[in-house]
């Protein structure tokens, strides 16, 4: 019983000791950032008209390709161009992620 009584207090005193020392630490006031338009606009302007082609690109292929294997007797047009414009978007965000660390959108003040 005793043992009892002095692993419950050596834990009890642990615990005080963490309470006080994490309670004592300051705290750093949060960076603040600002948004750098120029940088936000080059982005999605960018995106916009590389958007447009690899879309476009994606649409035409999947036309051309359904033609060229026959397909578009089976109506497989509009699966293959699905397809293509699932590819463009995921093209697109890679494009948008990798744009944002050449032309940051924030600072630090």
């Amino acid at each position: 019983m005793a043992a009892l009584r002095e692993i419950a207090g050596a834990i009890g005193t642990a615990k005080d000791k963490t309470k006080n020392k994490t309670m004592n630490k300051t705290t750093e006031k949060p960076r603040r950032r600002r948004i750098l338009w120029q940088n936000v606009i080059t982005v999605i302007s960018a995106a916009i008209l590389i958007g447009a082609e690899v879309f476009g690109a994606a649409y035409a292929g999947g036309w051309a390709l359904a033609s060229l294997i026959n397909l578009d007797e089976y109506g497989a047009v509009p699966i293959l161009q699905g397809l293509l414009m699932l590819l463009g978007a995921v093209v697109m965000v890679m494009f948008v992620r990798t744009a944002q660390r050449v032309e940051p959108f924030t600072a630090q003040i």
